[in-house]
């Protein structure tokens, strides 16, 4: 809070941690705070800096307001402490010594007025301008020094020794290093040196997350799209192994009379808190913000004579409701399908937000969240979720769903992060992953998605593992499409990942289950192995478990035992190798050795760098079957075997010659219970075969003609319907599963679906 000493002075002093910010008011002045551009701004600045010497960072107050940074604020400081020091020494500045010289006191005057006239105004609105004065009164007195009389030598000396002695002090400010070599031919009252080293972050005064508004003037543009009414450019800059992700939301194009209206609807709005129960309503507390804010909007409009559109007022309402209800930028970062994750590391308000970006992986943002936005956010993630976030309970895993966005969350506060808050955004893509996607972005290739399609329809035990951002619970949500729509499906997670919602509105017979998280202590919910118990007495049903953490793992493999060879049960697990896995099940989490046995089969997927490592894509490295002849060592006795593995050279997923030969007995327990297949393997690779030829059919097709739609879900649920069905229409016409019929059958339906 400021003083009221300080409310009279025009600025006030906050504390946000260990940090101390300088908050100018300048709602009342007629031109825009600008230490770059105004002479008058930087004059105040350095008066109110040396009343307040601790400070690392200014903010300027207006319809926006301007951030400079710790770095720009520390030059500042070093010309305010200089300026006061000069300013005490009174008697050196005023030649009070040369004064009463008689050889000197014609000449004292001139000196005494062109040194105060530099030291107690030029240093303080133009520093770089007084370093120039200064240096150039040095040389016009060393000339005059030349031409004066004897008398007057010792006089003219010892001014310019004062002159030297204020050029040093200078010439050590880190102000005057960094432009030193710049200022040849600089004229007093040119300030373009200066926007080359002040650049503020700018917002409006209702937002509290700072941006650097102004692109890098070094940087390279990478890429750039729109984000509705927002703007992306990914710059690429010299001094950085890490692109700039520079953001310019709708907020920041705004006019000043809007500034105005959205500051006035938002204190009005502030009035009335959502009760807690209201936040359990995400939707309809939004669109209810909404529809209060537009309508707020459209009468502050007409109050004030502002001509401004229905539309116009639609964005604005949507910019309300980010800045109350909502989550501010982060909520435009999460529209942008491209951004993967989201970082905000503590001590927040001092370091930019990272994201991780579909194309240019490791960003930089120009977005500085505050703590008064992370403090917010928090109060909101632990309302959202009903769990604790505090000193007891320092992590929170919850999720987030906005409009047209959804992602996971993971939260860390003290005593953990020493720092305070830390946040931690998994976006989720809008729709579902399929199979055929990760062939279009080769994670994998036709030839695995035929596979994994066989294993699904074959009811087998599937663990997707890999490490973080490994890609495997994307592709444990691309094998639930692969699910027939006529099974019942059962998903447990503890903080909703797969995409559920959107099976369900794909005619999905779906059932998620929410649990307690491994990492919560107590709480309301239920936890996981009895969350896995309670489906196997909820009917037939596959089973899906998001991830295995801790004790669901017991009850996951008691799943996999009674749900053998009846229906799919699948989840996610940490293991960068199959015996990783094994480690992890087995030694960590403690389930039997010939309990893992219920496991049919390993996916192991993992990201894969360059060599430079600038660049990583996540690729399928290794599809391994578990057989169920070994004792103690699955890799010593030959229980791990490689269906296919990840040939670097090739990029490419490739198949083994167990896969090839036939030497699998996942795939033979498959056919085992199949008329048509049983000791035939011919007929099950042709099987397989034939779903790899559609699943490389549709992408070729998508690719060719541009067809991104006939890579997603709704289409690809569609497709396998189709395929099932065709495929039982040939077997009663021929009595057999003739692949090439079955393909031609489908390529019609195929070719008549695309033409619609």
């Amino acid at each position: 809070m400021a003083t009221e000493a300080e409310s009279k002075r025009g600025y006030e002093i906050i504390k946000e941690g260990d940090e101390e910010v300088l908050r100018i008011n300048a709602l009342n002045w007629n031109f825009t705070p600008s230490l770059e551009d105004s002479p008058i701004c930087m004059g105040l600045t350095i008066d109110y800096l040396v009343e307040s010497p601790t400070v690392s960072r200014i903010i300027f107050s207006q319809r926006r307001n301007y951030t400079y940074s710790y770095e720009q604020t520390r030059l500042l400081q070093e010309i305010a402490n200089l300026y006061k020091m000069l300013s005490k020494q009174k008697k050196v500045i005023s030649l009070a010594s040369l004064s009463l010289d008689p050889n000197c006191a014609s000449l004292v005057p001139r000196w005494t007025a062109t040194l105060q006239r530099i030291i107690s105004s030029l240093l303080r609105t133009d520093p770089i301008g007084a370093y120039v004065e200064l240096k150039r009164q040095l040389r016009s007195e060393n000339i005059f020094l030349k031409k004066s009389p004897l008398e007057q030598v010792e006089c003219c000396q010892s001014y310019i020794n004062l002159l030297n002695y204020v050029v040093t002090l200078l010439e050590q400010t880190r102000l005057v290093q960094q432009v030193k070599r710049e200022i040849a031919g600089y004229a007093l009252g040119d300030r373009t040196i200066y926007a080359q080293i002040f650049r503020p972050t700018i917002t409006p005064n209702f937002m509290f997350t700072r941006l650097m508004a102004s692109p890098p003037e070094d940087g390279i543009i990478r890429e750039a799209y729109d984000l509705g009414s927002a703007e992306v450019n990914i710059f690429e800059t010299p001094d950085s192994v890490r692109p700039l992700y520079h953001l310019t939301p709708p907020e920041f194009k705004l006019t000043e009379d809007k500034y105005a209206m959205l500051d006035l609807a938002r204190s009005v709005l502030a009035e009335h808190k959502p009760r807690d129960e209201e936040f359990l309503e995400p939707e309809r507390m939004r669109s209810t913000f909404f529809n209060i804010g537009r309508d707020l909007l459209q009468e502050l409009a007409e109050q004030r004579n502002v001509n401004i559109g229905f539309q116009e007022v639609s964005e604005m309402a949507e910019i309300l409701v980010r800045y109350t209800i909502g989550f501010g930028l982060i909520e435009t970062l999460l529209q942008d399908e491209r951004v993967q994750d989201i970082v905000i590391n503590g001590p927040i308000g001092q370091t930019p937000i990272f994201i991780v970006h579909q194309q240019f992986d490791e960003c930089v943002t120009n977005l500085i969240p505050s703590r008064e936005d992370a403090d917010s956010w928090a109060s909101k993630f632990r309302i959202l979720s009903g769990r604790s976030l505090d000193e007891a309970n320092p992590i929170l895993d919850t999720e987030l769903s906005i409009p047209g966005a959804r992602a996971r969350v993971a939260i860390v506060q003290s005593p953990l992060n020493p720092h305070g808050l830390g946040y931690s955004l998994r976006r989720h893509r809008d729709k579902p992953w399929t199979l055929t996607l990760f062939v279009e972005n080769r994670t994998i290739n036709p030839l695995a998605a035929g596979l994994l399609s066989f294993l699904i329809d074959g009811a087998r035990t599937i663990l997707f593992a890999g490490t973080r951002s490994s890609g495997k619970t994307s592709l444990l949500g691309a094998t639930l499409i692969e699910i027939m729509r006529k099974f019942r499906i059962i998903t447990i997670e503890d903080t909703l990942e797969l995409p559920t919602e959107a099976l369900r509105t794909l005619g999905y017979n779906i059932q998620a289950m929410k649990v307690r998280s491994a990492l919560t202590k107590g709480g309301a919910e239920v936890p996981a192995d009895e969350g896995i118990r309670a489906s196997l007495r909820m009917g037939d049903s596959s089973l899906i478990v998001g991830e295995i953490r801790s004790s669901e793992a017991f009850a996951l493999y008691e799943a996999m035992r009674i749900g053998a060879l009846a229906n799919v049960v699948a989840g996610t697990i940490h293991g960068d190798s199959p015996y990783g896995v094994f480690d992890r099940v087995v030694n960590d989490l403690k389930v039997p050795k010939t309990s893992f046995k219920a496991t049919d089969v390993i996916v192991i997927s993992n990201p894969i760098k360059s060599a430079d490592g600038l660049h990583r894509w996540r690729r399928v490295l290794q599809i391994t079957e578990v057989r169920k002849h070994w004792e103690e060592d699955p890799i010593a006795e030959r229980g791990f075997v490689d269906l296919m593995r990840y040939n670097p050279k090739t990029d490419e997923l490739e198949p083994t010659p167990e896969l090839m030969n036939g030497d699998s007995e996942v795939l033979k327990a498959i056919a085992g219970n199949v008329k048509e297949w049983a000791g035939d393997w011919d007929a099950v690779w042709n099987n397989i075969m034939l779903r790899t030829k559609i699943k490389e059919t549709v992408v070729d097709y998508a690719r060719k003609y541009t067809r991104s739609e006939l890579l997603e879900a709704d289409f690809t649920t569609t497709m396998n319907d189709a395929f099932h069905k065709i495929s039982s229409r040939v077997r009663e016409k021929s009595g057999k599963f003739d692949t090439e019929k079955i393909f031609e059958e489908w390529h019609t339906w195929f070719k008549e679906k695309v033409k619609k």
